[in-house]
């Protein structure tokens, strides 16, 4: 029999998101490692709002909407947003109800940047891996360490020297000893290798357990200050300490080093055969 096509929308329904997401879904296990994750960070998250006002997005919100990026690999923060007004997977997951609305593009963003201007990104990092120390997921034999260049929302045209700086550079030289860019002052001018062109950005530095394939330490810093060995196992670690939640796991302590770190085989830098860090523990260059 020939199935009728409905003309008009249900005004009223009784089926709940819970029910929409299969059982054997993977993004319920993910779910509840976020949970479990967020639970000792809730009290460190209420004290960043104030208790009069109108209410704000949820910090837990936030943090799971911001997984879903990394993990969809979501392009931008427009994009979430626009997802969560109609996909029911990415709604359940953050906490958002079918009747809820999703909230706007620069609302979100004003509110990561209060999380991240309180690390609020270091401390869920820290308690991730507390997670993972406690349940004997994690090893501190050997790290590997890589970084890369994160190209900067300022364009070449506003690195210059002075206010008098011509808009045409064509055949003039350039350094960040000399010159700094408008638009984004903390932006350094640097190339990923030779032949490559060069371009204002940052340096983002991971720290991985090779055994585990955890993130144990994460960090974005200025290109030039320091190599990426030193940016993963520094003190950027320190930092998510002071974080809502405090304390990190033994893994991103610099105290706890690794019996073995491998830095970047091409390009970037190496950690020099010798070079020796707290407990006498060598670093060997790869």
């Amino acid at each position: 029999m020939h199935g009728r096509e409905r003309e008009q929308h249900e005004l009223l329904t009784a089926v709940s998101l819970e029910e929409r997401i299969p059982e054997s879904h993977p993004i319920r296990r993910l779910r509840r490692v976020t949970d479990e994750v967020l639970l000792p960070l809730k009290a460190g998250l209420r004290e960043l709002y104030s208790s009069t006002g109108r209410p704000g997005i949820p910090p837990e919100y936030l943090l799971r909407a911001l997984i879903l990026q990394a993990v969809f690999s979501i392009r931008s923060e427009r994009q979430l947003v626009e997802q969560l007004q109609y996909n029911l997977l990415f709604r359940w997951f953050v906490g958002l109800g079918l009747d809820d609305p999703a909230w706007d593009a620069t609302t979100f963003t004003k509110n990561r940047q209060r999380l991240i201007e309180s690390e609020v990104g270091q401390a869920f990092l820290c308690q991730t891996v507390n997670l993972a120390e406690a349940k004997g997921l994690t090893s501190d034999d050997r790290f590997v360490v890589d970084g890369t260049l994160i190209k900067a929302y300022a364009g070449m045209k506003s690195f210059k020297k002075d206010k008098d700086d011509p808009d045409d550079f064509t055949g003039t030289t350039r350094s960040n000893r000399t010159h700094r860019s408008t638009t984004d002052p903390d932006a350094r001018l640097m190339r990923k290798g030779k032949g490559e062109p060069s371009m204002l950005c940052y340096l983002g530095s991971l720290m991985m357990d090779a055994q585990a394939g955890l993130v144990r330490a994460a960090r974005v810093s200025v290109v030039g200050d320091e190599s990426e060995v030193d940016a993963a196992l520094g003190d950027g670690a320190d930092a998510a300490g002071k974080a809502p939640g405090g304390g990190c796991g033994q893994g991103l302590r610099l105290r706890q080093v690794p019996q073995r770190a491998k830095g970047p085989s091409g390009g970037g830098a190496s950690c020099p055969q010798g070079q020796r860090l707290e407990r006498g523990r060598p670093l060997h260059s790869p």
